[in-house]
């Protein structure tokens, strides 16, 4: 399974935040965005749920603060005890990504390519989280709506979105 280090992106996304303007993909170019801080852990809920497709599980994260606040544009996904994280597509570095006051923000993640792949490995949860430096929320397949168990092989999952139809899009999905 192609994987993205989780440690390694950590450290990455440290040295971004450190060194990159605040902002989102939404930021106008030439434009300078105001520093806006990392959303607190407690005021973020991270949702998941199997799609219709058995192959993608659409994720979410919801800002309930008062104010806008950043998490890293790129969710981290891991599939049970495996190791590794979800690759992102488009290919691209951990950044901030800002997250309104009451907003949402959506993913998806494609969790294998074809169900009857000999190669798949088989786990009964993942995790998500919207920070690769937090340790995020972990949803039973059950819980996904996924049965006993994800099918997992060379997982992607796009940046985050501002709405389910746009990540489905970024995935590829109609």
């Amino acid at each position: 399974m192609r994987i993205r280090p989780v440690l390694a992106l950590a450290t990455a996304a440290a040295a971004l935040v450190v060194a990159a303007p605040q902002g989102s993909a939404a930021t106008p170019p030439g434009t300078t965005a105001a520093k806006v801080a990392a959303c607190p852990e407690k005021t973020l809920t991270l949702a998941a749920r199997q799609s219709a497709d058995p192959t993608v599980v659409r994720i979410s994260v919801t800002n309930h603060s008062k104010r806008t606040c950043t998490v890293d544009r790129i969710p981290t996904v891991t599939f049970g005890d495996l190791d590794g994280a979800a690759q992102p597509v488009p290919v691209g570095d951990s950044g901030p990504y800002r997250i309104g006051a009451g907003r949402t923000a959506h993913a998806a993640v494609r969790t294998i390519g074809d169900l009857s792949d000999p190669e798949a490995r088989r786990v009964d949860s993942i995790t998500v989280s919207a920070d690769p430096a937090r340790f995020g929320r972990t949803f039973t397949a059950r819980q996904l709506g996924a049965g006993d168990e994800v099918l997992v092989w060379e997982p992607v999952t796009t940046w985050w979105k501002p709405s389910a139809a746009a990540a489905d899009k970024a995935l590829g999905l109609k």
